[in-house]
């Protein structure tokens, strides 16, 4: 698509029913419909780097059927993002679900591709193993970034049984290969135990600030979105976020929940918060439907994507806008 073309939107769901039809993400048109995208949302159908409860490797697809529900105009943002930008589903990146080292490679070089175009990401895993790959290609792209890490977990654990890529572990491989902007590190949501205070020293000294999910119950989430923002300033930024940080109230369908999240509205609250940060590209990860109860963690994370979606697309149409 070139820059003068008007971006082709979703299927009108006032004349065709929601229910109908193929489950592309918010009902968008295929990548290979468009040609080209400024937002690619992707999936990546693996799951092979948990460490307890399977079945992330079916988030891609839930969180796209839950996605039917979602409308072209956000009033949160005050915006129409598939107006604004081209938004298209590029489908799945196929790994190997056997062979973890491959899949990680597999995951980069797809993301290589597709950053190559022009477009920014937004991935819908998956387990978090995936967060590497898609890291290493956007630090190829706008070299190291800051991140910001929605997640009950710290994700920066060394190995898991000898094995040093895991969904536990993709940031402390993020630091340790130089492609974090390691002054602008916040993991947002984290709570529930570690196997000892060491994990915390450790993660300090790789340069996260950490908030609690018990800090933006009692801060509220606009001044939590306000200390991110001082923290990220103009920085290139790559949002992660594990639907476990939510409470399992709210995303019972995810691989290890642990009580006392956020609820929903906080993490669409403090995301709306960040609009104005230069946001690259993002990930939604861990929603694994087999837990699931009426597509709660589904629609949780499909609103969570329609979020950062808007966001890139209202960036994407001012820096057009400024051409």
């Amino acid at each position: 698509m070139s820059s003068n073309e008007t971006p082709r939107g979703p299927v009108d769901s006032s004349r065709i029913p929601r229910y109908a039809g193929p489950a592309t993400f918010a009902r968008l048109p295929r990548l290979d419909e468009v040609g080209t995208a400024d937002v690619a949302v992707v999936g990546v159908p693996f799951d092979s780097g948990v460490s307890y409860r399977p079945g992330a490797r079916f988030g891609g697809n839930a969180i796209r059927e839950a996605s039917r529900l979602l409308r072209p105009y956000n009033p949160a943002q005050d915006a129409s993002p598939f107006a604004l930008a081209q938004v298209a589903d590029g489908g799945d990146i196929a790994v190997n679900p056997f062979h973890i080292n491959e899949a990680v490679e597999t995951v980069e070089a797809a993301a290589d591709d597709l950053l190559g175009t022009g477009a920014r990401l937004m991935t819908l895993g998956g387990d978090h193993t995936i967060a590497l790959p898609l890291l290493r290609s956007v630090a190829k792209k706008h070299g190291p970034v800051a991140l910001l890490h929605f997640d009950a977990h710290l994700d920066t654990w060394d190995t898991y049984f000898g094995a040093e890529y895991t969904h536990g572990t993709p940031f402390r491989r993020a630091v340790e290969e130089g492609i974090l902007d390691t002054s602008a590190l916040s993991h947002v949501g984290t709570r529930g135990p570690l196997y000892g205070k060491q994990d915390l020293t450790d993660d300090e000294k790789m340069g996260f600030g950490i908030v609690t999910s018990a800090d933006v119950y009692r801060r509220g989430a606009d001044e939590v979105a306000d200390q991110l923002r001082q923290r990220i300033g103009d920085r290139p930024l790559y949002i992660s976020i594990d639907i476990d940080c939510l409470d399992p109230a709210h995303a019972p369908g995810t691989g290890t929940p642990e009580a006392g999240g956020m609820t929903s509205r906080e993490l669409l609250e403090i995301l709306r918060g960040l609009a104005s940060c230069n946001l690259v590209s993002a990930d939604v990860v861990e929603v694994a439907p087999a837990y699931d109860h009426a597509e709660i963690t589904s629609v949780a994370a499909s609103h969570t994507a329609y979020e950062l979606t808007t966001i890139m697309s209202r960036q994407i149409a001012q820096e057009k806008a400024a051409q």
